[in-house]
C-alpha cells in the first residue's frame, strides 16, 4: 500500500505510518497509525477514515453493484470524458502532471480519466464506493484513494492544484460547509471545480413519493425495486422512445417521461444503445431516489458561497446536472468571511 506524504491523521493532521511498522509501501497494514495514538483501519488495500453508518450507504452499494456501468473505457463512450472536460472549462490538460483531489469519486468514471491524463489523484468517498474505485483503478500507480469525509480529510490543507467535486455536493448534509471545506484544499493558484443541482432539477410527483417510501427500507431493498420498476415500465420507455422524435406523436413519449419514475437517457445518451440505457436507467433511478439530501442552489448561491470562501475568477453556468462552477484560489489568499460556513438554507 502506497502512501503518499500528504497523508494526515484528520484529527491531529500528523503523518501516518503503517502499524506493522514498514516503509511507506508496505504492502498490507492492518491499520494506519499516528503518533498521537490514533488508529485508521485498512480494509481491501484501502484506508478507512470514517465509520460504517454514515448517510451515503446507499451510495456505496450502488456503486458495488454498477462498479463499471458509467466507465467510458466500458461504454466504448466519451460520456464522462466530455463531462469532465466541460467542466473544467474545455481542456483536460489543466490536470496533467498536477496533484488532483477528487472528492467524492464514486466508482471512478472520472478518476479514470483524471488517471489517464496524467494526474497524480488522490481520491476519497465517504461511501464504500471506494472498493469498485480502487478495482477500475489500482493499475495506476499516479493514484490513491482512501474512505474519508470531505469535512475530515486526512490531509492538511493547501494540498492540490486542482480540486474536483462533481455530482456530490448537492447530497451532502450542508453544502455550504461542503463548499468551503473544498475550497480550503486549494492551493494558492489552484482551481476549483464542481457542479450542483437548482431549481427545476427533474423531482416527478412519483420520484418525491417513492423516494419517501424507501429511505425507510431495508438496505437491500431499493435496488431490488429499482430493478422491478424497470422490469414493469422499461418496456414502455423503449416502445415510446420510437416516436419521440415524431412531430406529433412525440409529445406522448415526453408527457410519459415526465410522469415516469424511472430515468430516460434515450434523448441525452442515445448513443448507450439499449442495454446500457436500460442499465443506466435502473442505476440513476436509484440514484435519485435513495439520497438522503438533495439540495438545491442557483449559480448565485454557488457564486455568492464561493466568494465567501476567498476564491477568485469564479464562472458558473447551468449546464449538466444544473449549476457547474469553476473558481480559482488567489495567490495571496483572503480569509473566508462568516457567511462561507454557515447553514443551508
Amino acid at each position: 500500500m502506497r502512501i503518499p506524504p500528504e497523508v494526515r491523521c484528520p484529527d491531529h493532521m500528523e503523518p501516518l505510518f503503517p502499524d506493522a511498522g514498514g516503509e511507506a509501501h508496505h504492502e498490507d497494514p492492518h491499520s494506519l497509525c499516528c503518533p498521537c495514538g490514533c488508529r485508521f483501519p485498512v480494509f481491501n488495500g484501502i484506508a478507512r477514515f470514517v465509520g460504517s453508518r454514515h448517510y451515503a450507504t446507499a451510495f456505496g452499494k450502488q456503486w458495488k453493484a454498477f462498479r463499471k456501468t458509467q466507465l467510458d473505457s466500458f461504454t466504448g463512450t466519451t460520456i464522462s470524458r466530455d463531462r469532465l472536460k466541460r467542466c473544467l472549462g474545455g481542456s483536460l490538460g489543466v490536470v496533467r502532471n498536477k496533484s488532483v483531489l477528487e472528492a467524492g469519486c464514486g466508482a471512478g468514471r472520472f478518476t479514470e480519466v483524471l488517471l489517464s491524463e496524467g494526474a497524480r489523484v488522490f481520491a476519497c468517498d465517504l461511501s464504500e464506493a471506494v472498493e469498485a474505485n480502487w478495482e477500475n483503478c489500482q493499475k495506476y500507480s499516479n493514484y490513491f484513494i482512501c474512505q474519508a469525509d470531505i469535512l475530515r480529510l486526512p490531509v492538511c490543507p493547501e494540498q492540490f492544484d486542482v480540486v474536483i467535486c462533481i455530482g456530490v455536493v448537492q447530497h451532502t448534509a450542508n453544502p455550504e460547509k461542503t463548499m468551503a471545506a473544498l475550497c480550503s484544499q486549494v492551493k494558492p493558484g489552484g482551481i476549483l471545480v464542481m457542479d450542483h443541482y437548482t431549481q427545476g432539477y427533474a423531482v416527478t410527483p412519483s420520484r418525491r413519493l417513492l423516494r419517501s417510501f424507501l429511505l425507510h427500507t431495508p438496505s437491500k431493498f431499493p435496488l431490488r425495486f429499482c430493478e422491478g420498476l424497470a422490469a414493469f415500465l422499461w418496456p414502455v420507455h423503449q416502445s415510446l422512445s420510437k416516436i419521440k422524435d415524431h412531430r406529433t406523436f412525440g409529445r406522448l413519449y415526453n408527457a410519459f417521461v415526465s410522469v415516469s419514475p424511472l430515468v430516460d437517457y434515450h434523448n441525452a445518451y442515445s448513443q448507450l444503445g439499449a442495454n446500457l440505457l436500460r442499465t443506466w436507467a435502473i442505476l440513476d433511478t436509484h440514484d435519485t431516489l435513495t439520497d438522503v439530501y438533495k439540495h438545491l442552489r442557483s449559480a448565485e448561491e454557488i457564486a455568492g458561497c464561493l466568494r465567501n470562501c476567498g476564491m477568485d475568477d469564479i464562472e458558473t453556468a447551468y449546464a449538466g446536472n444544473g449549476v457547474e462552477a469553476r473558481a480559482r484560489k488567489p495567490t495571496r489568499q483572503t480569509e473566508p468571511t462568516a457567511e462561507a460556513t454557515k447553514g443551508a438554507v
